[in-house]
């Protein structure tokens, strides 16, 4: 017995301090916050874990232009664990905004940070043009019904099951800084109706492959639960809301519906029209709408008549006298 105790006595804890001495492995995991964003970021695969950001119809209003903004590498993330524009640049995959340039219409700073590179991961480009358009689209418009919305959004790498019937992660890397291509993207939505309000928060969790996905598809069939989105990405998202009892399902308190091929045609073609150079351009663009057999309706019409007289008025005179002769 005396053996035991005297062999336990000379274990010592190793103290934190030596542990400590020269520090722990750095992970840059700390949080980074910018004017509407915040974020945790993955220095290993040079893409964001998490986006934060909070909207509501004030900060989706305004004359912030993407135009005007450049993607570009983080100043506040080392050269060496960023991303560079050379990586995504012929690789096949486009620039996917986490926290997207038009919900900061209200901000031309806070919309520029929005093209930082830390809020990027590689993401096919028709779901970036399209699905996932769509669904920041509704995450706007839910900003008409709610006061305030929070939306978290990031990438997943979810393990696939291989031929030999075993699970394994495979994900793709692009440039030469390997940035990683995410298998899925998910989205969180957050949404009170004021602050004042009883009511309970409405929330729902998405996660949507990284692929083409048509017009026949609505957000419902990629809605999950929130606990299995937690246990894949490895977070507890809106800790501080107890979701077993402050929370309603968003999709039965809204509508979770997304824009269908009409209305999404009519949104794009009025953005074409707002961003023609010339009268030819704009020509083309109202052929082409008839072409895809879509009837414009009054705001588009409207945006197109406005913007012919003001590229009328540019044409230098003697043409515009021409014009009219």
């Amino acid at each position: 017995g005396l053996a035991a105790i005297a062999f336990k006595t000379n274990i010592k804890p190793v103290t934190e301090s030596v542990l400590k001495k020269y520090g722990f492995p750095a992970s840059g995991t700390q949080i980074k916050c910018y004017t509407n964003h915040a974020l945790s970021y993955d220095q290993a695969k040079r893409i964001p874990s998490w986006v934060i950001e909070h909207i509501s119809k004030h900060k989706t209003l305004g004359n912030a232009d993407r135009k005007h903004c450049k993607f570009r590498p983080d100043p506040s993330i080392p050269p060496m664990f960023s991303a560079m524009n050379e990586d995504y640049i012929g690789s096949g995959w486009s620039r996917g905004h986490m926290a997207p340039a038009g919900d900061n219409k209200y901000s031309p700073k806070a919309m520029a940070e929005t093209f930082y590179l830390s809020n990027i991961v590689p993401q096919n480009y028709e779901n970036n043009a399209g699905f996932w358009n769509r669904i920041e689209m509704y995450c706007r418009e839910l900003t008409e019904r709610f006061e305030d919305v929070w939306i978290v959004s990031g990438p997943l790498m979810l393990p696939q099951i291989d031929d030999d019937g075993k699970k394994r992660v495979v994900y793709q890397v692009i440039g030469k800084d390997d940035v990683a291509v995410p298998s899925h993207l998910y989205k969180v939505i957050l949404a009170r109706q004021s602050e004042a309000s009883t009511d309970p928060l409405a929330l729902g969790a998405f996660v949507v492959p990284n692929i083409p996905i048509g017009f026949d598809h609505q957000l419902l069939e990629f809605q999950v639960n929130i606990e299995d989105l937690e246990k894949m990405a490895g977070l507890i998202f809106f800790p501080q809301v107890d979701k077993s009892k402050d929370v309603r399902n968003i999709c039965e308190v809204d509508t979770c519906k997304l824009m269908n091929f009409e209305e999404f045609t009519l949104y794009i073609t009025t953005r074409k029209l707002q961003n023609a150079r010339t009268l030819e351009r704009l020509g083309k663009i109202m052929s082409e709408l008839q072409e895809k057999g879509i009837k414009p309706n009054e705001y588009l019409l409207k945006v197109y008549k406005k913007k012919k007289e003001e590229l009328e008025m540019q044409m230098p005179t003697e043409l515009r006298e021409g014009r009219a002769g």
